[in-house]
């Protein structure tokens, strides 16, 4: 049964759309790994407003600019994003009333492009074999060229980690009296698993904490960046957002077994993910079997899989 405190949110008054991110609520997985001698939770970031984990940062990375004088009335909101944080990003520049440029890789979805667009925010595509890096630099040529423009700048912005180092593991430290054992997460922006990790590890240290990467681009294990399909991890370079010091190891994860979970985390669970929640189950799957019996897993649910029906997977 799911702890109460992490029902999904009480009907309240809310001033504006921003007041309803976070508390997000926590899943079992039961079929996934039925048979299996642990316990494993997920975390629906997608119940969000804007559908997204994404949605924490991009409050919390222009609040904490107007509070600096970073941004002011006026200004303009420039950012590279592989899609959610461009979402949460147009959804507070919508709320706040704020013009907003993102760049991308063209190789992201088109739902996610849409989605944008929809929210009044702009986008420009960058070649996709440039991968992050190729979305960052023309960011930062957008914001040369504008006058009053601010770039939260995702990657190592100190707001990113310290949201859910105060709101995220917060939340599953209430959900989880008893403790978790094992924090299985991808790695975007190193944000999430930095923030959580370094904060529950306070309460439980011997909580021990995977880096999920795609087995294509594997940078936090030493290996080359590469292209890959895992939308939303596996930037190809090291972000300060990660503090590599809180992890425990990482596990790779291939295209092919993440589109695998996704698939069967909506058939069997009835919870329709995309495809780096797909890479965080398989990871999941694969580190069961090094876990003490009766061991309790916390894993993420980062987005809704309708962002990916577009895409040939």
């Amino acid at each position: 049964r799911l702890p109460p405190s992490s029902a999904a949110h009480a009907m309240v008054k809310l001033n504006n759309l921003t007041e309803a991110i976070g508390n997000t609520p926590v899943v079992k997985i039961n079929r996934l790994f039925s048979g299996a001698p642990v316990d494993v939770w997920m975390k629906l970031e997608r119940s969000n407003p804007g559908g997204s984990i994404k949605d924490r940062i991009g409050l919390a990375m222009i609040e904490d600019a107007e509070k600096k004088g970073l941004l002011k009335p006026g200004g303009v909101i420039v950012e590279p994003t592989s899609g959610n944080t461009g979402i949460g990003l147009a959804l507070v520049a919508a709320c706040k009333g704020y013009r907003c440029i993102l760049t991308m890789p063209e190789s992201m979805s088109i739902e996610r492009r849409k989605l944008i667009a929809c929210y009044g925010s702009e986008v420009v595509l960058t070649p996709r074999e440039k991968g992050m890096k190729g979305a960052i630099e023309k960011a930062q040529e957008i914001v040369a060229s504008t006058e009053g423009a601010f770039m939260p700048m995702q990657f190592d912005n100190d707001a990113n980690w310290q949201i859910h180092a105060n709101t995220t593991a917060n939340e599953i430290i209430k959900d989880f009296p008893e403790g978790i054992d094992a924090l299985i997460t991808g790695v975007g922006t190193g944000g999430h698993i930095t923030g959580v990790s370094e904060t529950c590890k306070k309460t439980w240290p011997d909580m021990q904490t995977f880096a999920v990467e795609p087995e294509k681009s594997a940078v936090i294990s030493g290996g080359p960046p590469g292209p890959h399909r895992i939308q939303g991890i596996g930037a190809g370079f090291l972000p300060k957002n990660l503090h590599k010091e809180t992890l425990d190891g990482a596990i790779q994860v291939s295209e092919e077994e993440a589109i695998e979970m996704m698939v069967r985390c909506a058939k069997e669970e009835g919870i329709l993910v995309g495809i780096s929640t797909g890479a965080s189950l398989a990871a999941v799957a694969k580190k069961i079997p090094e876990l003490k019996a009766g061991a309790r897993v916390v894993t993420f649910n980062y987005d809704t899989g309708e962002r990916y029906l577009s895409l040939d997977l």
